[in-house]
């Protein structure tokens, strides 16, 4: 009752509000905050007949207790979770056929430990994998980070990058080649919706040195940028995995020598805390720990 009352008051700095929210008298509120104070051994609010605030003692008292009731509450949240079971329908879903082995290896697990709760599977596209976790259609995604404004991780799938150039181009006979010959061919792009983030880290505006990168034309999913690249409109890094699951006699995969490898891994919204997420999550970990997947 003590801390509860000390955060509603430090956040309402009204005597009058505060009783109202922990429907009690302005009386017990004051005679908390007395106890609390003698407690602490100093004062933790300024009160005059007209305003209320926080002292600098107490100003650090409501910093220090804030995460830590924060916390409780989370803990509390918790065990209610587990007592009740993980039970409803989990919606998850892949981008990127390379990225669906990792999600059923994940969702398998998630089963096995959650036999109440159903598992939804389904394909998303570049142009709407973010719309879909913002729109509730799907909880969990798997998709390459980084994925700006979600939760992200563990990683499941690390792969190198390559280049993907028409077989006709002049990079096509090469053993490897360096990001810096992104300066010298235009660059096919990712969908307008694609975020910021993740257009950086995979089409960059300038090489390592700092030349700067020519755009080519955008694609609105990843065969159709495929496409613009058979069609001689600019190149793409892209993950090795392309070559297993897009292989197309016009298009030649060109190991990227010096570049980072790509990572993947499940995707959701922070906001979202459900049990069921956070058990999906957990799975991943596990796999990620012990299996990883190839």
């Amino acid at each position: 009752m003590e801390i509860e009352t000390f955060l509603t008051l430090a956040e309402e700095l009204h005597f009058g509000r505060t009783a109202e929210r922990l429907c009690v008298t302005t009386g017990r509120v004051s005679q908390v905050i007395k106890k609390l104070e003698r407690r602490v051994g100093g004062m933790l609010f300024e009160r005059t007949s007209r305003t209320v605030r926080l002292t600098a003692v107490g100003l650090r008292l409501a910093d220090d207790l804030v995460p830590l009731v924060a916390g409780m509450e989370e803990a509390l949240r918790r065990a209610t979770d587990a007592c009740r079971g993980v039970t409803g329908v989990l919606r998850v879903a892949f981008l990127g056929e390379w990225t669906a082995p990792a999600l059923l290896k994940v969702a398998g697990l998630f089963s096995e430990r959650h036999p109440d709760c159903r598992v939804e599977v389904r394909e998303v596209q570049l142009s709407n994998s973010r719309a879909s976790l913002l729109d509730g259609s799907i909880d969990v995604l798997i998709a390459s980070y980084p994925f700006d404004g979600m939760a992200c991780g563990p990683v499941l799938l690390t792969e190198k990058r390559v280049l993907a150039v028409a077989a006709g181009h002049p990079l096509a006979g090469e053993e490897s080649v360096s990001l810096e010959v992104l300066a010298e061919h235009a660059v096919v792009q990712y969908p307008e919706v694609t975020s910021a983030g993740f257009k950086r880290d995979r089409t960059p505006d300038r090489t390592p040195s700092g030349r700067p990168v020519p755009k080519g034309p955008a694609g609105g999913s990843f065969s159709e940028m495929l496409t613009l690249v058979a069609m001689g409109k600019g190149v793409l890094p892209v993950g090795e995995h392309s070559r297993r699951y897009y292989p197309r006699p016009d298009v030649v995969y060109v190991p990227l020598h010096d570049a980072r490898p790509i990572e993947r891994g499940p995707v959701w919204l922070e906001g979202n805390t459900a049990q069921s997420v956070r058990e999906f999550v957990r799975a991943a970990a596990d796999i990620a720990d012990n299996s990883p997947i190839a």
